[in-house]
């Protein structure tokens, strides 16, 4: 091989790698988009809106843009409508309150656009945040270790009382569980009820005063000033930091721990198994109303008497749990959780009985019976057509009712394929209507 036809080799090679490699600064050059310096403004009870100038050499395929909020996996996508033309073009989405869902103050958010041209690979401009922030009254701060407080009515005493009794909150919640927290937790207290649950947005609780976010560590409470030394008070701020912290000694991507864990342990810190608790429970058991542990794994019930009931038996169980196998088996069980283990993983290395023996231990300890289930209970033997109820039999030569019955199978799977796959098709038809019907929305 002569040098001229080895560097020619060596050349093609070149090129092959580079594009099997994906090398990306031709393909930028190629798709020639330029993107300015975006910009990215926040109005509370709107949304946020980004917009970014760009300047494109050739007609857009899509327009993208990735908005990513604390603790995600990965960037939310948005497509845009695309712009016509080419040239100096102004991009502009973001998220709408009114389309999107409600965000919570104090939501720091980061978004970038991604163009796909006609002809070439997407290209992504860079990136900009945002603080999703309640606008409407002049906070003002202090700050203690880790919390830091903002308020906007009543004296710095007040804001000095709620602070200690926050920072207390967090540090007898990080000593139980061994949790070193290093990252401020924001905590905003609104004097009144309607701006409160405004910052909560839609479905908020009537009963709620108290409320933690642990994606963006951030407590909001309603406290008014004159009630700052209200022995309540002293309950709701430990009680939904303790969430925070247990959040960090929990956080995984795969298992939450069951609800009743995290909100009796909430409980139990903030106030303890107290008599008004005892005898919540207590008459649940006599009037055989008490509600299975699985049945408070997720969301609580909605009435009041619900409610209540299922926040006594929280703190019963842990009360039970830490009565019986001790504070540290307690911490054992807790800690586990960040390893992703199931429930009955995580009970079972604790104490060494899945989450249904210990369910039965605590029973027992009240004197109860076994709660009645609610949900999806297996259904009823139904009639079976003639021959199917005996054993299967082989087919004979004179015999076609084997061949007979598996073709009536047959027949039955192709027709239900078949009705399966209009109804893929219809759904599929009708999401691209709406799709085009109704595009993304975006702010103007």
């Amino acid at each position: 091989m002569t040098a001229s036809r080895a560097w020619r080799a060596v050349a093609a090679l070149a090129v092959a790698l580079g594009l099997a490699l994906g090398v990306g600064a031709p393909a930028v050059q190629a798709a020639g988009v330029s993107f300015g310096t975006p910009t990215a403004s926040a109005v509370f009870g709107t949304g946020v809106t980004f917009v970014q100038p760009v300047t494109v050499g050739g007609p857009i395929q899509r327009v993208e843009l990735l908005l990513t909020f604390p603790t995600a996996l990965g960037p939310l996508v948005h497509e845009i409508p695309v712009p016509s033309g080419s040239g100096s073009l102004t991009l502009r989405g973001g998220w709408s309150e009114t389309a999107d869902g409600h965000l919570m103050p104090n939501t720091p958010v980061v978004a970038r656009w991604r163009i796909t041209p006609a002809s070439g690979v997407p290209v992504e401009g860079p990136s900009v945040s945002v603080l999703y922030a309640d606008t409407r009254f002049a906070w003002k701060t202090i700050s203690g270790t880790l919390v830091r407080l903002h308020w906007y009515q009543g004296s710095d005493a007040f804001a000095q009382q709620a602070l200690a009794v926050g920072e207390k909150g967090v540090q007898q919640a990080a000593d139980l569980l061994g949790v070193k927290e290093t990252q401020p937790i924001d905590f905003f207290v609104y004097a009144a009820q309607a701006p409160f649950y405004d910052a909560l947005g839609p479905g908020t609780r009537e009963n709620v005063g108290g409320q933690a976010d642990a994606d963006i560590r951030t407590m909001f409470a309603l406290i008014e000033p004159s009630a700052v030394g209200d022995s309540w008070v002293n309950v709701v701020i430990p009680h939904e930091l303790t969430h925070l912290v247990f959040n960090t000694a929990v956080r995984n991507p795969y298992h939450f721990p069951p609800r009743w864990l995290n909100e009796g342990l909430a409980v139990y810190l903030s106030e303890g198994y107290t008599p008004s608790w005892r005898d919540a429970v207590q008459q649940a058991v006599r009037q055989g109303s008490l509600l299975s542990l699985a049945g408070l794994t997720g969301q609580f019930p909605t009435s009041a008497d619900g409610f209540y009931l299922a926040y006594g038996e929280s703190v019963s169980a842990i009360d039970f749990f830490v009565r019986t196998y001790g504070k540290d088996h307690l911490v054992k069980l807790i800690r586990s959780y960040a390893a992703g283990r199931t429930d009955d993983e995580a009970f079972t290395e604790a104490i060494g009985v899945n989450v249904a023996g210990f369910e039965a231990a605590w029973l027992a300890s009240l004197g109860a019976a076994a709660p009645t289930r609610y949900g999806p209970q297996p259904a009823p033997a139904g009639p079976l057509p003639p021959g199917w109820g005996g054993p299967a039999t082989q087919g004979t030569a004179g015999d076609d009712s084997g061949g007979l019955l598996l073709l009536e199978i047959a027949v039955a799977g192709l027709a239900a394929g078949g009705v399966l796959g209009y109804v893929r098709r219809r759904r599929t038809q009708r999401a691209s209507r709406v799709d085009d019907a109704d595009p993304p929305a975006t702010i103007p």
